[in-house]
């Protein structure tokens, strides 16, 4: 085999073991092959969150779909564009009470959970593989395998249908909570980034503070509703 391809092998490889440890990885394959077949330095496997943004705003599948969407109840901002800077304006407001790695963290998450709306099918189940929420678990995955994050793209919209189902039927699916409750891991991240999308101009906050008092003693938090911006 020619030295630069096993190189690569071995690349490929040492990641596949990486991914297998639980380490988070984001890695430009074209970049790293360019590299090695050009006897260039080859490039360090980025953990960082800073640079994971960075590579999805890139990618053109987030690209196209910045500009879907008009106003709309709940979204008078109208576009995912809109959206995002919203939220992003949001989470300037709690950052002094975030560390710099969730900062990045929660602007991942600003920039992906609801980017695919305008490829989902409408009205698709949270966990349906055609909903939004799991198109954009599915591209997240391609940047980095941090269980959590994916988790919360795939449920972040669980406390609103909650909400929903306690105001239009008088009760909600038990189940389906205690689902959420094991499927989040970080809940001072789940619930910073809950109070970042659910205080926009088309939201009501009374629903986030609702979704407080059904969590109150089930999980652990420095975010209570006296940070409901």
């Amino acid at each position: 085999m020619h030295a630069k391809g096993h190189q690569l092998t071995q690349a490929r490889q040492r990641i596949r073991l990486l991914r297998r440890a639980g380490d988070i990885i984001l890695i430009d394959w074209d970049d790293l092959e360019y590299r090695l077949r050009h006897g260039a330095r080859t490039p360090s496997i980025m953990t960082d969150y800073k640079h994971m943004l960075e590579s999805i705003t890139r990618d053109a599948r987030y690209q196209r779909n910045l500009d879907w969407g008009k106003a709309r109840p709940g979204h008078p901002e109208g576009t995912v564009r809109a959206h995002i800077a919203e939220l992003e304006r949001n989470l300037d407001a709690l950052r002094h009470k975030l560390s710099e790695i969730d900062y990045w963290r929660l602007r991942v998450l600003i920039h992906t959970h609801d980017t695919f709306k305008g490829e989902a099918q409408p009205g698709a189940p949270i966990t349906a593989a055609n909903s939004h929420a799991s198109l954009a678990r599915a591209f997240l995955a391609d940047f980095c395998n941090d269980t959590d994050m994916l988790a919360m793209v795939q449920y972040h919209d669980v406390p609103f249908a909650l909400w929903r189902q306690s105001t239009f039927r008088g009760k909600i699916n038990q189940e389906r909570l205690t689902t959420l409750l094991a499927s989040i891991g970080d809940w001072n991240l789940f619930l910073a980034f809950t109070i970042v999308d659910g205080c926009t101009e088309g939201k009501d906050r009374d629903k986030l503070r609702w979704f407080f008092r059904q969590i109150a003693g089930k999980v652990e938090s420095t975010f209570t509703e006296a940070d409901i911006l």
